[in-house]
C-alpha cells in the first residue's frame, strides 16, 4: 500500500510517517517509480509506534524497544542481544519512572471520576431545543 493508504488506515499523517522513516522506525520498500510501498505488517508497527510515542517515549527509545521485539508482548526477536549502552538504560529507566508516576496520577483521576459518577444524580433534559 502507498503512504496515503497507510495514513488513512492508521490515522497517522503522511508527514509523521515520513518522520518515522527518517528515524529508522519504518523501512518501506521502494517501487520502481520510487514510491514508498508498505506491507500489511506496517499497520501494526505504526500502531505500536503510536502507542509508545503517546506513552511519552522519544523515537530513539521507541526504536530500541521495537528493535528488541518486545513492543507487541512477544518474545525478543531471535539474535537480539540483551545489552544496551548505559545512556539508553538510563533513558529507559527515566521513562519507566515517569510512566509509573503517570499511572499513579491516572489511577487517582479514574477513581475520582468513578466515585463522582456513583454519587451524582443524572438529570436528563427532555426538552428539545
Amino acid at each position: 500500500m502507498r503512504i496515503g493508504q497507510l495514513s488513512r488506515r492508521t490515522g497517522v499523517s503522511t508527514r509523521m510517517l515520513r518522520y518515522y522513516e527518517q528515524q529508522r522506525l519504518l523501512s518501506p520498500r521502494r517501487g520502481a517509480n520510487g514510491y514508498r510501498e508498505y506491507a500489511e505488517a506496517d499497520v501494526e508497527r505504526i500502531e505500536q509506534i503510536s502507542h509508545l510515542v503517546r506513552a511519552g517515549l522519544g523515537t530513539r527509545l521507541v526504536r530500541a524497544v521495537l528493535d528488541m521485539g518486545l513492543a507487541s508482548g512477544d518474545e525478543p526477536v531471535q539474535g537480539w542481544s540483551p545489552t544496551c549502552t548505559a545512556a539508553v538504560a538510563d533513558d529507559l529507566q527515566g521513562e519507566f519512572e515517569r510512566l509509573e508516576a503517570s499511572l499513579v496520577c491516572l489511577t487517582r483521576s479514574r477513581d475520582t471520576v468513578r466515585r463522582y459518577l456513583q454519587e451524582v444524580t443524572v438529570v436528563r433534559s427532555t426538552s428539545v431545543a
